[in-house]
């Protein structure tokens, strides 16, 4: 079932998820339901804040972007680990690399873009859909994703990674978001 994906200005977006257990009712399918909403918006990535649940859940397939990036970019991309996976209960063990930047954009923020600095490495703690532990280093595309969508799980968004002038020019525009003045190809929860 494809989900409304919760628009800016919602409280949950800025609440700190709680741990799960595998006992939390409903959880392969929220999470099949997860990867459908994920590929009906054509994202990339999909914190579970995003659809409404304040758990630490999230989803990345940056397989997305690797295959179906153009010609002229496909070199960027040629050594990237790409991965679909599904992320529980995760906490970054470490950052490491230099800092890039990074065209980003979020499915709670449509119309919204700006260049953010990330590491170029994640070290994570983390379970899967078994609830079995991991611990795994990730770079490139699919790290950012991964901090992306972890920022989301810690009540962070990626505008809080702008300058407060940067803010101030999206100020209309996020606005419109919280008023549900914006059009996209995917259903929205919008503050009341």
């Amino acid at each position: 079932m494809i989900l409304p994906i919760v628009a800016y200005g919602q409280p949950i977006l800025r609440k700190v998820s709680t741990a799960i257990t595998p006992e939390y009712p409903g959880l392969k399918e929220l999470i099949d339901n997860m990867w459908e909403t994920l590929y009906h918006s054509n994202g990339v990535g999909l914190a579970a804040p995003q659809i409404n649940h304040s758990i630490r859940l999230f989803l990345v397939d940056s397989l997305q972007i690797v295959e179906n990036a153009d010609e002229e970019d496909k070199d960027d991309y040629k050594d990237e680990k790409a991965i679909k996976q599904v992320f529980i209960n995760p906490t970054v063990v470490s950052l490491e690399g230099e800092e890039w930047k990074y065209n980003e954009g979020c499915l709670s923020i449509p119309k919204v873009r700006e260049d953010i600095m990330r590491s170029e490495t994640v070290t994570l703690t983390y379970q899967d859909e078994k609830f079995e532990h991991h611990t795994q280093t990730f770079d490139g595309i699919t790290a950012r994703i991964i901090l992306h969508e972890y920022d989301h799980l810690e009540g962070k968004l990626f505008i809080d990674h702008i300058s407060a002038f940067k803010r101030r020019m999206h100020k209309a525009k996020l606005d419109d978001i919280m008023k549900g003045k914006v059009r996209v190809d995917y259903r929205m929860l919008f503050v009341k």
